[in-house]
């Protein structure tokens, strides 16, 4: 891509194939770049361009221009959270109350009483919920 002057002819300094830093004023022959540069170059930029295509910024940037595609699915993650927080509090607690039972029928000296008491509240509470 090299621009022309008034004159007509090609101007070199624009050129990137023709680059070379100008010393005191005076333009010499250029060389070409070394191609091993250019190859860390290459290199570089294709490994940078991979990590933003595993990143998914593309995909990101295009949620950011739509808000309410952001809202629907904030709402949507949301809800399934809740859902599964309470599922997993329910198994949760089912599993406690069962263990709990289980140490309750040992008979145990001291635990096993105020493993029953808390057993037979829970048991209570949970028989005035029903109705």
């Amino acid at each position: 891509m090299m621009k022309e002057n008034k004159d007509g002819g090609a101007d070199h300094r624009y050129d990137p194939m023709h680059w070379k830093p100008l010393s005191h004023g005076r333009e010499g022959p250029s060389e070409p770049p070394d191609q091993d540069k250019i190859d860390a170059v290459y290199r570089v930029a294709t490994e940078w361009a991979q990590r933003m295509e595993k990143s998914r910024i593309s995909e990101y940037l295009e949620l950011l221009h739509s808000p309410w595609r952001l809202i629907w699915l904030n709402v949507l993650s949301g809800t399934a959270r809740g859902v599964g927080i309470a599922i997993g509090f329910t198994f949760f607690a089912a599993t406690i109350i069962y263990v709990l039972q289980v140490l309750g029928a040992l008979n145990l000296p001291i635990i096993g009483d105020y493993i029953a008491d808390i057993v037979r509240i829970v048991q209570h509470q949970l028989e005035l919920n029903t109705y």
